[in-house]
């Protein structure tokens, strides 16, 4: 695929910054951590690459916008564009030696994500898509969502709370009603993988309450440019405002939207 200039930028900071996390995982046991709440930790590679990420995309756009989970917001001189970006999805994996993790961006246009690019650098995976154009791995396959039509046969991943999170009584009745239905649920901990997943069809479903822009702001660009489908948990909201998401493959997605809806 031959993708647009800021695609590009995209892509070479992803594989900038996923060059010193594949680096510092090698010798993960020496890292400095500290924790920012219950469950919540930033190590020394988080922000590592979070300082590649902006000079990289500020670097190349110097008037857009920019949102990081470990530096907070910066306003660009162009109120209409901005960068989301998360440098490290997956921290406790990855702190934890497990090889899944991921560098997410986003690029938003007036309230719109319109470019995304979710890459795994353990895996060699560069999963990205642009708005109208499709969602592609490592620029040879296009993805499309599964096909299946069943919920039997499906697979979903969510996120269980933890910590200070005030939504593991949903996330369980959830779960509840929904794994005596389907063929399972994963949870591996990594939100921008889970919805990169759905779009390669590795997934049936996946939804997620209690979370951030970043979290999955390059994720349902993914979903949805494979040909899946995108909402909130609560009709009627905007999941990046909200915090909420679920998406699913066409087939399955009424069914359920309507379990994990249902009050």
């Amino acid at each position: 695929m031959q993708g647009s200039a800021n695609l590009n930028i995209m892509i070479k900071a992803a594989r900038k910054a996923g060059r010193s996390l594949v680096k510092d995982f090698r010798e993960v046991e020496n890292l400095q951590v500290s924790r920012k709440g219950a469950g919540d930790f930033v190590s020394r590679a988080d922000l590592a690459a979070e300082h590649i990420l902006r000079e990289e995309l500020l670097g190349a756009r110097p008037t857009y916008g920019y949102l990081g989970e470990e530096t907070g917001e910066v306003k660009g001189e162009d109120p209409t564009r901005r960068w989301i970006v998360d440098p490290l999805d997956g921290t406790t994996n990855y702190l934890h030696g497990m090889p899944h993790w991921a560098v997410s961006i986003a690029l938003e246009h007036k309230g719109q994500i319109v470019s995304a690019v979710v890459f795994d650098p353990a895996k060699d995976e560069m999963f990205f898509a642009e708005k109208g154009a499709g969602c592609w791995l490592n620029d040879q396959k296009r993805l499309r969502v599964s096909g299946r039509h069943q919920i039997v046969d499906s697979v979903f991943a969510t996120g269980v709370p933890w910590g200070t999170k005030r939504t593991l009584p949903a996330t369980i009745r959830d779960l509840s009603r929904l794994m005596p239905e389907c063929a399972g649920v994963r949870r591996w901990g990594a939100a921008s993988l889970d919805l990169a997943y759905v779009a390669a069809g590795r997934y049936e479903g996946y939804w997620e309450r209690e979370m951030h822009s970043w979290d999955f702001a390059a994720g349902m660009l993914l979903v949805s440019e494979a040909g899946g489908m995108v909402g909130p948990i609560r009709e009627g909201r905007d999941p990046l405002e909200d915090g909420e998401i679920l998406v699913a493959n066409p087939d399955v997605y009424d069914r359920f939207a309507k379990i994990i809806r249902e009050v």
